[in-house]
């Protein structure tokens, strides 16, 4: 399961990427907003979506902002999130091989994407790339997973 959530900056992002999962067989739960709203806050979106990544086996979320950070540093807030952002980059080089890296390396389970900075068509292959990226199993990787999951206790 990706579920999906985002801030009004990231609202019209968020919609178009929701389509495009949904139009490549991807199970996706939007958690909102369903309708802009110049004034949400995006603690009250992005914190449910987080939630459900860290309690659903195997299941990520991409969340939406005007720059990513706000969004992924509320999602960090939940237990077993690892957050990144993506703000945006030659999505041929460095841009794709940081997104890879956070899976690889990382296992990150939650992607932010700066809305204001990156858009639809990197979006949808920094997406791409991040969802068909998997975790190493690298015994150093590994182990640094273990020790941020002791960080959070």
């Amino acid at each position: 399961m990706i579920y999906l959530a985002s801030d009004h900056a990231g609202f019209e992002l968020k919609e178009k990427i929701e389509a495009f999962l949904r139009s490549s067989g991807y199970d996706v739960e939007d958690l909102g907003p369903h309708e802009l709203d110049p004034d949400d806050d995006y603690p009250d979106l992005v914190y449910p979506a987080a939630k459900k990544a860290a309690t659903t086996a195997g299941a990520r979320a991409i969340i939406f902002g005007k720059s990513g950070q706000g969004e992924a540093m509320v999602a960090n807030k939940v237990r077993g999130i690892r957050a990144v952002v993506y703000y945006g980059g030659p999505s041929t080089g460095s841009g794709l091989e940081i997104i890879e890296l956070s899976r690889k390396h990382n296992n990150a389970n939650v992607l932010s994407i700066a809305a204001g900075f990156v858009p639809e068509e990197e979006a949808k292959e920094v997406v791409e790339k991040w969802l068909n990226t998997e975790f190493s199993l690298e015994e150093r990787h590994v182990r640094r997973i273990k020790k941020i999951r002791r960080l959070e206790n």
